[in-house]
């Protein structure tokens, strides 16, 4: 997004961060902008609008007011609910932080104590009725806050598989999911160059009986040979699969966005 939002966004705060792998930030936001956010929303788009660089909490909030300047322009990245305790008031994003390419990666990696951003949303959640028989979870890095927010929703008896692939041994770590859920890692150390570990590894599976439900996201391009692998090859229903691409090899949030649209049109 490069335009000014017209209306004004929850300005957070910063009270911790802590590393999650070599690649993960985990960021805690609390305080009183947290009053009345809506629960039971782990796995929810938002948006962040990043402040600028030496920008004061009270000059970004002076932003939005209705008759300030629009000149500058502040990036606005989409996010996931990672995980959100309203008795505490506290919310957890976590960002990737494989180099210092984007503005939410170098906010992330600079986000200290009282650090702040603009925060909207979130949206409804993507899966909200767990009904299948097995369950098929693929993710990168990028989606890994959405497939475990999603492992922790589901029914604890549930069964199936899910795949992670991730930039380094150093980044597969412990998640929570139901025991009947096989996890596998897959290492790709430049997740810039197009990966078919997670199209192979899904070919390779015994396929099993019964209705499939999918949570599958990532890169675009492996997206988009998953879903023609399941729709068209497997025959899995549309409507059974949440399946989508979160980022571009090459682009730009803003400019992925743009193809997406066009795409879906």
């Amino acid at each position: 997004m490069t335009t000014k939002p017209k209306r004004r966004p929850r300005i957070l705060t910063v009270m911790k961060t802590r590393s999650l792998s070599p690649n993960m930030v985990r960021v805690t936001f609390s305080g009183p902008e947290l009053e009345g956010f809506p629960a039971n929303h782990e796995g929810a788009n938002c948006k962040l609008v990043l402040p600028g660089e030496g920008e004061t909490k009270e000059e970004f909030d002076a932003y939005f007011a209705p008759d300030a300047p629009s000149e500058k322009i502040h990036p606005v990245r989409t996010y996931t609910v990672r995980a959100f305790r309203p008795a505490e008031l506290e919310l957890d994003i976590d960002f990737v932080v494989h180099g210092d390419e984007g503005p939410a990666t170098r906010w992330a990696q600079r986000a200290v104590t009282g650090s702040f951003l603009g925060f909207f949303g979130p949206s409804q959640p993507k899966i909200t009725e767990y009904y299948a028989d097995w369950y098929l979870i693929a993710a990168d890095l990028s989606a890994m806050p959405f497939a475990e927010a999603t492992l922790e929703a589901m029914p604890r008896d549930a069964q199936g598989v899910a795949v992670f692939e991730v930039p380094s041994k150093e980044d597969i770590r412990e998640v929570t999911a139901p025991q009947g859920i096989e996890i596998t890692w897959l290492v790709q150390d430049d997740p810039h160059v197009a990966s078919s570990a997670q199209l192979d590894f899904v070919k390779s599976l015994n396929w099993r009986q019964g209705v499939l439900q999918t949570c599958i996201a990532g890169e675009s391009s492996v997206i988009r040979s998953l879903r023609d692998h399941l729709h068209n090859e497997r025959a899995v229903p549309r409507k059974d699969t949440y399946i989508s691409g979160y980022w571009k090899i090459g682009l730009v949030e803003d400019e992925h966005q743009k193809m997406k649209r066009a795409e879906a049109a």
